[in-house]
């Protein structure tokens, strides 16, 4: 954000640069515990596909949400993911707490929603999550795999819009933790560079998040 001060008659205006500042708590204020798992709508690739076409002829582009969610260790950002795996080919799968969003659903509403239903408890007690700033933009040009943090120059109708949001976590909180996933504390160091680990969206995410002050508290 930039403000611009006043300033005297044939002065330059002055900018003022103001830091966005966000408060983050250590991994041992928060508590774990399970529920019954939680499943993908589409069982392979294929068919996540093949729905998000028939979607796009009766709704248009898809529009998903992902919650970035930080804590820290001896004041280093973690970033919260959901751990799938390993496979018994060995293969491991990380995600962000995310999902589609339905028709005309409010993005913050959504984004609630999703981080509730994935982490939320199960005894009635509502976590105060709250959605802070988008931190990124993907697109999906076409109904494959590929997403860019663009729109690229020969695409008009994008597939699918992800919008990545800040989620700030209250100081202190239980997480129910779907049974079929570990949640796992990944250090922005790790996640650097590394979409051969993690993929390109996780990936970018310590580039993204650098414009935030962290408040290690």
């Amino acid at each position: 954000l930039y403000s611009i001060s006043k300033c005297g008659e044939g002065r330059k205006p002055k900018m003022s640069i103001r830091e966005r500042m966000i408060n983050l708590y250590p991994l041992s204020n928060y508590t774990f515990g399970t529920k019954e798992p939680m499943y993908e709508k589409d069982r392979t690739v294929e068919a996540r596909f093949n729905r998000m076409r028939e979607d796009f002829e009766q709704y248009g582009m898809r529009r998903s949400v992902e919650g970035v969610l930080l804590v820290h260790e001896h004041n280093l950002p973690h970033v919260l993911l959901l751990q799938l795996g390993p496979s018994p080919s060995g293969t491991t799968f990380f995600k962000l707490p995310s999902s589609e969003l339905n028709p005309g659903e409010d993005e913050s509403e959504g984004m609630l929603r999703i981080v509730n239903a994935t982490l939320g408890r199960e005894d009635g007690v509502q976590t105060e999550w709250t959605v802070e700033d988008v931190v990124a933009n993907w697109w999906r040009p076409n109904f494959e795999a590929p997403q860019y943090p663009y729109v690229p120059a020969h695409c008009t109708r994008p597939k699918e819009h992800k919008r990545l949001f800040l989620v700030q976590l209250p100081e202190k909180a239980l997480f129910s933790v779907p049974r079929n996933y570990k949640l796992v504390a990944a250090p922005l160091f790790e996640l650097y560079d590394n979409s051969a680990g993690y993929g390109p969206v996780i990936a970018s995410l310590p580039q993204v998040l650098s414009r935030f002050n962290f408040i290690y508290i």
